[in-house]
């Protein structure tokens, strides 16, 4: 073995045992050229490898997001539909009640409870509820005040209720317009 074994010479393979180049240190060169020829097409087809399969997931992203916004979008638009099918009874029967031509004030007041009864269902099957304040303390998340009156009631009281509010579930749809007892004026 020589010194140039050791220090890095042209023609000196830090892997090839002493003694193998043949004494032909350009086919050692040769060898190691061709041999990392091989690693670089090696990686290449690795990159070119993750590359295509980078590809593929973000089209496979892209899409699964596209379909997502379009779920969304359907379920905006076609949101309600099971509650305005539902409402369809509802409209059939007081369609119904236009067309009768002898009515009386007894058959009239029949259906229009009949159709009142169906929308209750209907608002109950999707958790709408109304609210009636009447004789709670005032609440401004579910209340709309229109007026304060005089009243026997404690202050801040609803004392009349002018329109029921309305909440899907637990939210407010519409709140109820209410009155309010008055402060006394003795309780000063």
């Amino acid at each position: 073995m020589t010194d140039a074994n050791f220090a890095g010479a042209p023609g000196a393979s830090p892997n090839a045992p002493p003694g193998s180049d043949g004494g032909n240190p350009e086919a050692g060169v040769d060898a190691r050229i061709a041999d990392l020829e091989a690693k670089l097409s090696a990686a290449f087809a690795d990159a070119e490898k993750l590359r295509e399969d980078w590809l593929r997931a973000r089209a496979e992203t892209d899409n699964v997001r596209r379909r997502g916004q379009d779920d969304v979008a359907k379920t905006h638009r076609f949101g309600i539909e099971t509650f305005a099918a539902a409402l369809l009874a509802v409209k059939d029967s007081l369609d119904a009640a236009l067309t009768v031509e002898n009515v009386s004030v007894e058959s009239f007041r029949e259906g229009v409870e009949l159709t009142a009864r169906q929308l209750d269902a209907v608002f109950e099957k999707f958790a709408v509820t109304p609210i009636v304040p009447e004789g709670e303390k005032f609440d401004p998340h579910r209340h709309q005040a229109i007026s304060q009156v005089p009243s026997d009631a404690e202050p801040g009281t609803v004392v009349a209720v002018l329109q029921k509010g309305y909440l899907l579930h637990d939210r407010v749809l519409r709140p109820a317009l209410v009155t309010v007892a008055a402060p006394r004026p003795d309780a000063a």
